[in-house]
């Protein structure tokens, strides 16, 4: 069997680490609110995205209300522990039904030491703020994180889920790697200001929702195509006009993808890789057969004509409505 071609390494901010262009997220393996999911399955899903060449995964504390994601990837990376930069995050959990969140020194300590011994490691390579609390003041939480890093259990920090004005004030504590955002076709608001900013500074991007919760997968039709139990149904991009336009809008995406002999997943994630300060791109899968399309996606280079004809259907599909904006 012949080598696999290699996927793109990026720099990691700062840190002298490196990830490759696309990352595996591991919140659907944690079975919260993604249906169908087994153990073996997301043992499966997590070696075969080092088996394609994946060195990033992406995890949380929160990601299950027992861990279920991180012991996942504990098992799933025994013996390839040096193949993998590891990404969690603190400051938020999850009780089964709802998040809770807690962004304190104190809380953050607690909540790394427990996710290393989930892990079953000594530090991460990138340990994100999952999130602000709206109580403690960002620069506790920020001394609080490095001083995990000087401590060894990170080699660098990151955060999630904060608009600009809150980067820039962790950052002036603590000097970040990396900067977790929302990004995609349908929203692209971080363009505006906060992807700038991290270009400027050094920091890497990971973008989630490439997909937009599998809305740009391009698998969904008709007019109510989601399971009665499926969160999606309650986000705007799911519901009356909103769909109607995505769909119109997917019709494009599926000429493009055709004529380039990819999927509209494939095309949708090497065009969010190819973003101007885009680092890398969270896809999350919970069976191998979706990294493994994920994978190859990033193998491969749109060309000036494909990226034109994308924008101009971006262009026609107009404003949509996002679930989150941090601007």
């Amino acid at each position: 069997m012949s080598a696999l071609p290699p996927i793109e390494l990026r720099a990691l901010g700062g840190s002298g680490l490196e990830i490759t262009s696309v990352a595996l997220g591991c919140w659907p393996i944690a079975g919260v609110t993604t249906l169908g999911t087994n153990e073996a399955d997301s043992l499966a899903t997590v070696r075969e995205a080092l088996d394609q060449g994946v060195n990033h995964l992406d995890t949380a504390f929160a990601y299950g209300a027992n861990g279920e994601s991180e012991r996942i990837i504990s098992k799933a990376i025994v013996g390839r522990r040096d193949e993998v930069v590891l990404a969690t995050k603190g400051g938020v959990r999850h009780d089964g039904e709802a998040f809770h969140s807690d962004a304190s020194a104190a809380n953050l300590r607690a909540q790394c030491e427990e996710s290393l011994r989930r892990l079953g490691t000594d530090h991460v390579e990138l340990l994100y703020l999952h999130g602000p609390d709206g109580v403690t003041p960002l620069e506790e939480t920020a001394a609080g994180l490095a001083e995990l890093k000087q401590e060894g259990k990170t080699r660098a920090i990151g955060v999630s889920n904060l608009a600009l004005d809150q980067i820039e004030a962790f950052h002036a504590v603590c000097p970040i790697d990396a900067v977790q955002l929302p990004y995609n076709m349908l929203q692209r608001d971080i363009e505006r200001r906060t992807l700038p900013w991290c270009v400027e500074h050094g920091v890497a991007v990971a973008a989630y929702w490439p997909l937009m919760k599998g809305l740009l997968a391009g698998k969904l039709k008709g007019d109510d195509p989601l399971d009665e139990r499926d969160s999606r149904r309650n986000y705007p991009m799911y519901q009356g006009e909103e769909w109607a336009k995505n769909q119109a809008f997917l019709d494009k995406l599926r000429e493009v993808a055709a004529h380039a002999d990819m999927t509209v997943a494939q095309l949708v994630v090497a065009w969010t890789a190819q973003r101007p300060g885009i680092t890398t791109v969270l896809c999350g899968a919970k069976r191998p057969e979706q990294i493994r399309e994920t994978a190859a996606a990033l193998r491969l280079r749109l060309t000036d004509e494909q990226l034109r004809l994308i924008d101009q259907a971006i262009a026609d599909r107009g404003d949509a409505a996002a679930k989150r904006v941090f601007e």
